[in-house]
């Protein structure tokens, strides 16, 4: 088998740089960098990524080795129907490291064809440290580091407003354009720029906020052999999609004229306001994560996959996306049911192995974040309760207890929650009195929820309601009984 380059893969360079892309990992190659090769085929103004390493562990030589291509293979259910596709990437063309060549990397601030920035730092990289200092070369965060680059391009540029940039993050924080500037004019502050070069950054670049969603997991040790052979190359920087993909990006009409990426048929959004977006995608994908999770656990399920094609579990999936949340949202319906039924084909992919108990990490905030607003607005739109958002609820305080059906539960929560429901079933004798009790004492916890649940027509009786039966006849039976 060749090892991959572009003279065995008998391609040509790369085109001229014109983005800048802090980080090179799975997620960033199997998405952006993915869609910028798929908008250079169609596209008659092609567009190069110089990559920059932005930390100082690795050194991307296997990547340089292959002259910057590597291979993302797309692999899941799209439209119920099983995809296995495989793309050679050909876009990147260079990679800096600035902890072994600062100089290299403050020069490429003076190449005047780059005007788009890309990053993926993690949601902690967008930050302001104060140990980081002027002097350092480079200095440890990689705000810190941009506002290096962006002063040298001031500088070489001498202000010149042609020479802004256009800041495009993919961290996961709401309004992560806006939370990388204000860290950037940390900066300036803290190292007494002058005023002209504060005046540019905010006259002359634009900082997008984005949303962003792909799975990229990668390929794993047990898949590379296959993997390598299905693209017919040694390739050390393969990786792995999922079919989903969505990029919004808050940005005004002259930032999407220059670069169409909303034109090349993919699921790209330009927007002026990714809330509706962001809502659905917590109030739908990760509600029906934090829902089916301890109803499936109880329900003696262990992966995403086995509890969507459940017969009963799928169905009561289904009823909690689309008769319990949806109904609560206020996009339109075709794009609630487009993104819902997208959603169950990811929830099925078979080169995914989701464990439910991997995602029942600190469930009691995921359940405030996730599924408590769906709740709410629903008894308030309706004047009734959603039975399965509710017992996905009931399920939470049970999984909780630590043990169900003779087995033990690995509950993993931060310690002020793990405690205070530990503390709240040793007070329950069992009888149906205690479990009433234990029931207004787990809806009057403000610490959890912000605020007193108790209040909510109707919820205290039918939790207690729904403990009891588990205990009396198992989960099964509620399942069925709400999801027919």
């Amino acid at each position: 088998m060749m090892k991959l380059n572009r003279t065995t893969a008998k391609v040509n360079p790369a085109p001229p740089a014109r983005i800048l892309q802090f980080g090179g990992g799975n997620f960033l190659r199997g998405f952006a960098d993915w869609i910028i090769d798929v908008y250079n085929e169609k596209s008659a103004d092609p567009m190069g990524v110089l990559v920059v390493k932005p930390t100082k562990r690795g050194d991307y030589q296997a990547w340089r080795e292959q002259d910057g291509l590597y291979h993302v293979l797309t692999k899941g259910i799209r439209d119920g129907e099983l995809m296995d596709e495989k793309h050679l990437v050909k876009c990147v063309g260079d990679i800096i490291h600035p902890y072994h060549n600062w100089e290299a990397f403050l020069s490429s601030a003076e190449n005047k064809d780059l005007r788009f920035i890309l990053s993926n730092t993690t949601e902690t990289g967008i930050r302001f440290s104060a140990a980081d200092q002027w002097k350092d070369e480079p200095p440890a965060e990689f705000p810190a580091k941009l506002t290096r680059w962006l002063y040298h391009r001031y500088q070489h540029f001498k202000g010149d407003p042609g020479m802004g940039c256009v800041l495009i993050p993919t961290e996961l924080l709401v309004d992560n354009g806006a939370e990388l500037k204000a860290t950037i004019l940390q900066y300036v502050d803290a190292w007494n720029l002058d005023a002209g070069f504060k005046t540019w950054l905010e006259e002359a670049n634009t900082f997008c906020n984005t949303l962003v969603d792909r799975i990229v997991p990668g390929v794993g040790k047990e898949e590379m052999a296959a993997a390598l052979a299905q693209v017919s190359f040694e390739d050390e920087m393969i990786t792995q999609g999922e079919p989903y993909h969505f990029w919004g990006i808050e940005a005004p009409l002259a930032v999407r004229e220059e670069w169409p990426l909303d034109k090349i048929g993919l699921n790209i959004i330009y927007t002026d306001d990714l809330t509706p977006y962001r809502t659905s995608k917590v109030r739908i994908l990760n509600g029906a994560h934090t829902a089916m999770v301890p109803v499936g656990y109880l329900y003696g399920l262990t992966t995403v996959r086995e509890t969507v094609e459940h017969p009963i579990m799928g169905a009561f999936v289904e009823k909690v996306i689309f008769d319990e949340i949806m109904p609560t949202l206020d996009m339109k319906e075709e794009e609630l049911k487009k993104f819902a039924t997208a959603v169950l084909d990811r929830f099925k992919n078979p080169f995914i192995h989701h464990q439910l108990i991997s995602i029942a990490l600190n469930s009691v905030s995921k359940f405030k974040t996730r599924l408590l607003p769906s709740l709410l607005e629903y008894s308030q739109r309706k004047g009734d309760l959603p039975e399965g958002i509710v017992l996905s609820l009931a399920a939470l305080i049970r999984f909780y207890k630590g043990v169900y059906d003779g087995k033990t539960i690995p509950v993993n929560d931060e310690a002020w929650a793990t405690s205070f429901l530990a503390a709240a079933w040793d007070e329950n004798d069992g009888s149906a009195e205690g479990t009433a009790t234990l029931v207004r004492k787990v809806l009057s916890w403000e610490e959890a929820w912000g605020e007193d649940l108790s209040t909510v027509p109707g919820l205290q009786n039918m939790l207690t309601t729904y403990l009891s039966e588990m205990d009396q006849g198992g989960i099964a039976q509620i399942v069925k009984r709400i999801s027919a």
